[in-house]
């Protein structure tokens, strides 16, 4: 399950899946390409030894023909070489059939072939009959005119056809052109996709679009477009929201400043605080709400950071003011980012923390290409089917809303705009010995930061 996870996660990308694809393609073909060369090579080395043997047989029969009967046993030796060996006898010395008779079938109709007659009961190939138990030899006898008999001693022989590196290596060449020629057609393919992605992610973590070059196949222009008139209309929708939060701020918040006058009116203390509360709730989930709706695309400018330092701010104040929040794991951890609303995310974290928990403890580690932040607590944790909720706006899992036990559910939905606004990812889970850990983990590169 591990290798196949990690090959899944190395060739998750079209360039890289097309190319295995065209090199699985492309290898099988080449190795198809050559089994079929070869063999038929091989074919054709067989069908022409096997011709030439039988030319070879026949003119030492028509040799041994034309001699008198005293001088045929000499030109029949005089003819034989290498692993042909012939002799005149006035009878058939092969017996037919017998091991590896099968082999010589092909050179026996090559031989009734050529010469007609020998086609009825003139030809027979088969063992010795003195060695018939050897398969690697075999005799053939070819009758005469006269009644008379050449008989031939073969030795097998393996008509393969010697490998050509030559072709080897031409086909391996033109496999590997075409395999070049492929992967650089799909990256041309698939470079304008990338720019798409890209340009979705600047967009999601800024407020400024990035138009795509429409240009490329048909296809990919019709989608470059549609993608800008998605960015034009979204920006607009935006800006439209941020002028409506304005006017939404303002409105609401002015009202309250006047009450706020108007509450050192009420000669009743009891009566005069709990007007002063409702007013700083109000006030707080004005601003709770407008930072949720506002998210993470801000003015702010992305720059390197050192994520240790922020999470130091967030503890020392804390820490001043007698809270038990401790932090511990590496030194220093840089990446690019806005510090203000990094700053803010971890507050609602530790916030949370010590709200839920009664205290915070905060581990930062180097995973490599990430860094990984827990926020770990004593509190009672969340039940796993109430975790998703809990990243939701405006639920809160504790029924009360009085200002001793939080706020109005904002809190972990800022934070994990603003974490997925970096790139990063916020999980929840209950620690091994009780209490939650929120886990949040940050690329050293996010794209489009």
């Amino acid at each position: 399950m591990g290798i196949l996870r990690t090959l899944r996660t190395r060739f998750d990308s079209l360039a890289a899946r097309t190319i295995v694809v065209v090199l699985l393609g492309i290898g099988a073909v080449h190795l198809v390409s050559l089994w079929t060369y070869q063999h038929s090579l091989t074919r054709e080395a067989e069908v022409s030894n096997e011709a030439r043997l039988a030319d070879q047989l026949l003119n030492i029969k028509r040799a041994v023909m034309r001699v008198p009967y005293a001088e045929r046993e000499a030109v029949a030796h005089d003819l034989s070489g290498g692993h042909i060996e012939a002799h005149w006898s006035r009878s058939e010395h092969a017996a037919p059939g017998g091991p590896g008779a099968e082999t010589w079938s092909g050179l026996g109709a090559r031989l009734r072939e050529l010469a007609p007659e020998l086609a009825s009961d003139g030809l027979v190939i088969g063992a010795n009959r003195t060695v018939a138990d050897d398969p690697h030899l075999a005799l053939i006898s070819m009758r005469l005119p006269d009644e008379t008999w050449v008989n031939v001693s073969l030795v097998s022989w393996s008509p393969r056809a010697p490998p050509n590196h030559g072709t080897l290596l031409s086909t391996s060449l033109m496999a590997l052109g075409a395999l070049i020629v492929s992967i650089l057609m799909v990256r041309w393919l698939t470079k304008p996709l990338s720019a798409v992605a890209d340009a979705a992610g600047r967009f999601y973590r800024s407020t400024q679009a990035a138009p795509v070059p429409e240009e490329g196949p048909r296809e990919v222009r019709a989608l470059a477009s549609a993608f800008n008139e998605m960015q034009r209309r979204i920006t607009s929708l935006i800006d439209d929201r941020t002028q409506a939060l304005a006017a939404v701020s303002h409105d609401l918040k002015t009202p309250i400043t006047r009450l706020r006058f108007r509450i050192d009116d009420i000669p009743d203390p009891a009566a005069r605080a709990a007007a002063e509360s409702d007013l700083v709730d109000m006030e707080r989930m004005i601003d709770q709400t407008l930072a949720y709706l506002r998210g993470d695309r801000a003015d702010e400018e992305v720059k390197p950071v050192d994520l240790v330092a922020i999470l130091e701010t967030v503890t020392d104040d804390l820490a001043d003011a007698g809270r038990p929040v401790t932090l511990s794991g590496v030194g220093s951890a840089v990446l690019p980012g806005r510090r203000l609303a990094l700053k803010r995310a971890f507050g609602n974290l530790v916030d949370n923390a010590l709200k839920y928990g009664a205290c915070a403890r905060i581990t930062v580690r180097d995973l490599g290409d990430a860094i990984e932040i827990a926020f770990a607590d004593d509190g009672p944790g969340i039940p796993p089917d109430d975790r998703e909720r809990a990243l939701a706006p405006f639920v809160r899992l504790e029924p009360s809303r009085n200002r001793d036990t939080g706020g109005f559910g904002l809190g972990l939905p800022i934070a994990l705009a603003i974490i997925q606004g970096h790139g990063g990812s916020l999980a929840l889970s209950n620690g091994e010995e009780g209490g939650l850990l929120a886990r949040v983990t940050l690329p050293k590169r996010p794209a489009g930061v």
